[in-house]
Formats: structure tokens, C-alpha cells, sequence
């Protein structure tokens, strides 16, 4: 006859194998940037979202718990160059009046080796929404960092229209970096 502390034991063993697994939650910290590198008739140039906000549930153990959100305001794009910034902001480009801002989600994550993943999700920007993958490097700590870069062809969501979408003036595929700091959600 079992004792009856080794069946509750059982049972609670049991109950917590049964328990699904959560991904910790995070939040963006300072310390984070998001910037985008392009070119011009062949002259690189770079800008910068200061202001996007980003939420991670991620456990490297649980991918399939794992979900991102980000969200970028396309009003604050800086580039260095008052001229090109404000031909970004336009309808030619986001057209911020109309959309004004980008999102990208994801609750597929893969292990890419190490400590290397790749999130793919959709990026809704100017009324499109596409499939786009980041792939990252996740260094865990008490304030973890995501280190990620994804390529974005920028015609698949319309921007750079008329004269713009011609790829010998400015490449259809835009590369895109980010750091993020993480906190934990409170």
C-alpha cells in the first residue's frame, strides 16, 4: 500500500509537469536603438526609429511561448539629413499622415545554434503587412540583450513610389539592425 505522502508527491509532480511553460516577460530598456542602412545613386546613408517600443515573452528553453511585439513610430525617422527625413515622411516614402506607424510580431522562434534565433513574423508597415524574419543573438542576464538584423525590401510595402521605386536610385532591400536592452515586465 503506497504512503500517503509519496501519492500526493506523485500527484504533485505530476500537476506541475502538466503546467504549461511560460516565457519570462520583458520590456525595453534604455540602451536600445533600431536603424536601417540603405543607399542613394550608390552613396550609403543610415537613420535611425529613436522612439520604437518593444515587448519580448522569451524563454530559450520555450520557444514556442515565446512572442515579440514592436512598435515603431515612423514620425521620429532621422537620417542625419533634413531633406531626405522629410521625403521619408512623405507619401512618396511612410507617409506618416496616412500611416504612422510600423509594427512587427512574432510567435514563431527558432534555434539557430547557440545562443543565435531567428524570430519570423510579419512587419505591417503603409497599410501592407509581409513576412519578415529577424534573426538575433539573445545574451541573457539581468538585463538581457537582443542583438538582431533583418533585410526588408522596402517596395513590397510601397515605399519609395514613382520615381522612387527604381532600384538603380535606392536598392529594394533595406538592411535593419537592432539593439535591445531588456527589463523585466512589471
Amino acid at each position: 500500500m503506497p504512503r500517503p505522502y509519496s501519492v500526493f508527491a506523485t500527484a504533485l509532480v505530476a500537476a506541475l509537469c502538466a503546467t504549461p511553460a511560460f516565457a519570462a516577460d520583458y520590456v525595453q530598456a534604455a540602451g536600445s536603438s533600431l536603424v536601417f542602412a540603405s543607399k542613394y545613386e550608390g552613396e550609403a546613408f543610415t537613420g535611425k526609429f529613436p522612439s520604437f517600443s518593444t515587448k519580448l515573452s522569451f524563454d530559450p528553453k520555450q520557444l514556442a511561448a515565446s512572442k515579440l511585439d514592436v512598435t515603431i513610430p515612423l514620425a521620429g525617422v532621422t537620417t542625419a539629413n533634413d531633406d531626405r527625413d522629410e521625403s521619408l515622411k512623405g507619401s512618396d516614402f511612410f507617409a506618416i499622415a496616412k500611416f504612422p506607424q510600423a509594427r512587427f510580431t512574432s510567435t514563431k522562434f527558432r534555434s539557430l545554434g547557440g545562443n543565435q534565433y531567428a524570430a519570423d513574423g510579419t512587419l505591417s508597415l503603409r497599410g501592407a503587412s509581409k513576412p519578415v524574419t529577424l534573426t538575433f543573438t539573445w545574451t541573457p542576464g539581468a538585463q538581457p540583450v537582443l542583438n538582431g538584423k533583418a533585410t526588408v525590401k522596402r517596395l513590397d510595402f510601397g515605399v519609395g513610389t514613382g520615381d522612387w521605386a527604381d532600384t538603380a536610385l535606392i536598392p529594394n532591400e533595406v538592411a535593419v539592425s537592432t539593439k535591445v536592452v531588456f527589463a523585466p515586465a512589471k
